[in-house]
């Protein structure tokens, strides 16, 4: 089970883009995501008239490390960790390390 996963609400911790919060757009691989609004560059794109597409400097997020980014708890109005518990009847949910609530409501 994946302790960050697409649409999650997440903060960046350490980096260029630290402090800014954004939600997880796609994971790219196990260990990277793509996160709206941070780690963005630009790109020089050159027109291609074939599949309708302008030239230009365009805005583009970059995959970030997920060890960059944590779980924003609206609770605490903060960055939090991720545990896991299992439940009563033998579903495995994400947790809150801080308050212990439930990341999926």
């Amino acid at each position: 089970m994946q302790r960050i996963r697409k649409g999650d609400e997440v903060v960046v911790i350490t980096g260029r883009d630290k402090g800014k919060r954004g939600t997880v757009l796609r994971r790219v691989d196990a260990e990277h995501v793509v996160v709206e609004g941070v780690n963005r560059v630009k790109k020089h794109q050159r027109p291609n008239p074939m599949k309708n597409v302008t030239g230009g400097i365009v805005d583009k997020d970059m995959p970030i490390h997920i060890s960059n980014i944590a779980l924003f708890n609206p609770a605490i109005r903060k960055a939090d960790r991720v545990g896991f518990k299992t439940l009563e009847d033998g579903r495995k949910v994400r947790v809150f390390r801080s308050n212990g609530e439930q990341v999926d409501v």
